[in-house]
């Protein structure tokens, strides 16, 4: 069992508060474990299990209803006196869910829980009829600090790292060993994807065709992205292909958490620009999917790993512009913005300037901070701190 505090703190910190808990992510990334370990915390705690009611709606143990008022009734049927616990796991598959479990939410003995694995169908759904009346966990794979500490003790962090940026964070890979078992499975989470998610919303997508544009995706993390250079690249086998259809593939790529965008964000006129976004994989082992293995472009596959992990501690994460050069993020918290550049290494005194100078050329106080694999060089550089990029990934703390 891995050890994530956090997501569990947080369905203890909401128990028995009126808002429905929502938690959304990646299939695979460990939702249903983390519902099914606070279902066990709340037996421990005193809860009788028939104060519980769990439905994950991709079970074949009963024929559970996929429409509203059906679903609806048969809950009800099965409520106890007293609170109970609802949890309905992958509730994409219920048809007009959210009137099912609006009606559940007026009810004074029912303490809902639900989890997704598509960003547009939950968040139009719940902005639409449940806006207010929810709160939402992101779950994403496992970061480097609960990926370290499956590792064997003998292990060192460096060959950790090395083998987390390569194969990536989702839990069941930790029990894995060989590389052909982590590519079919990466394969096998994927193409699951693909078939209940992506197929049945997008049922003309060309499906050779949308694993080309992820897989151009995939060797491009990090890099300034135009949805017109992917089709211009994509046209010599697929002449059909339009930019908007590449548009399209991103949408669903991004939809099912696969895929992140990260807008530009001028920092000096204080706005998002609408072009040239760069795109993150929500989990850099599916880059080993699409390409096997690499020792290449190591910069931009860590630049992968700290854009999630400040998405794990930040409300959003955008690119900074100023003037004619780039700061990598510009991460907003709950009272101020913090600026990161990351580099594998800046011990040459020329690169080092160069990653300082996007940081130097921003005349605000927020802080701002150069990320490296170097071990030694960190500290203070006039007010820009450098730390290495190890070390803050195994001391952060995820955002309250």
């Amino acid at each position: 069992m891995i050890d994530r505090p956090y997501y569990l703190d947080w369905l203890e910190r909401w128990r028995d508060k009126e808002p429905i808990k929502v938690v959304t992510g990646m299939r695979r990334s460990g939702k249903s474990k983390i519902l099914e370990i606070f279902r066990d915390h709340l037996a421990n705690d005193g809860v009788d299990p028939k104060n519980i009611i769990a439905i994950n709606f991709e079970s074949l143990d009963e024929a559970y209803p996929t429409k509203a008022k059906p679903l609806y009734d048969y809950i009800v049927k099965r409520l106890q006196p007293g609170q109970n616990y609802i949890f309905l796991d992958e509730i994409q598959h219920v048809e007009h869910f959210e009137k099912a479990v609006d009606a559940l939410y007026i009810r004074k003995d029912a303490d809902i829980y639900i989890t997704g694995s598509n960003a547009k169908l939950l968040s139009s759904e719940l902005a639409t009829l449940l806006t207010g009346r929810y709160v939402e966990l992101n779950m994403f794979p496992l970061s480097f600090a609960e990926y370290r500490s499956t590792r064997p003790q003998s292990e060192s962090t460096d060959q950790s790292f090395e083998r987390y940026l390569t194969y990536g964070g989702l839990p069941y890979i930790t029990y894995l060993d060989d590389e052909q078992s982590i590519a079919d499975y990466l394969g096998g989470v994927f193409n699951t994807i693909l078939v209940k998610d992506v197929a049945v919303r997008h049922p003309k997508i060309d499906m050779p065709a949308f694993n080309e544009v992820a897989a151009f995706l995939a060797d491009n993390v990090g890099n300034i992205t135009s949805v017109k250079g992917i089709a211009d690249t994509m046209k010599q086998e697929h002449s059909g292909i339009s930019p908007n259809t590449v548009r399209e593939y991103i949408a669903a790529l991004c939809e099912n958490y696969l895929l992140f965008s990260a807008s530009r964000y001028d920092i000096k006129g204080k706005a998002y620009m609408k072009t040239l976004e760069k795109y993150y994989l929500g989990d850099p082992g599916f880059r080993f999917w699409f390409l096997g293995k690499s020792s290449g472009d190591t910069g931009h596959r860590i630049e992968n790993v700290i854009y999630l992990e400040l998405l794990r501690r930040y409300r959003t994460v955008s690119i900074g512009k100023i003037g004619n050069s780039e700061v990598d993020f510009c991460a907003t918290g709950a009272d101020r913005v913090h600026y990161f550049q990351v580099s594998q290494t800046v011990m040459d005194s020329t690169t080092l300037t160069r990653e300082l100078t996007p940081l130097q050329n921003i005349d605000d106080n927020h802080p701002k901070t150069l990320l490296t694999l170097d071990r030694i060089g960190n500290g203070d550089h006039a007010g820009i701190k450098q730390e290495n990029l190890l070390d803050w990934l195994l001391n952060g703390q995820h955002r309250q």
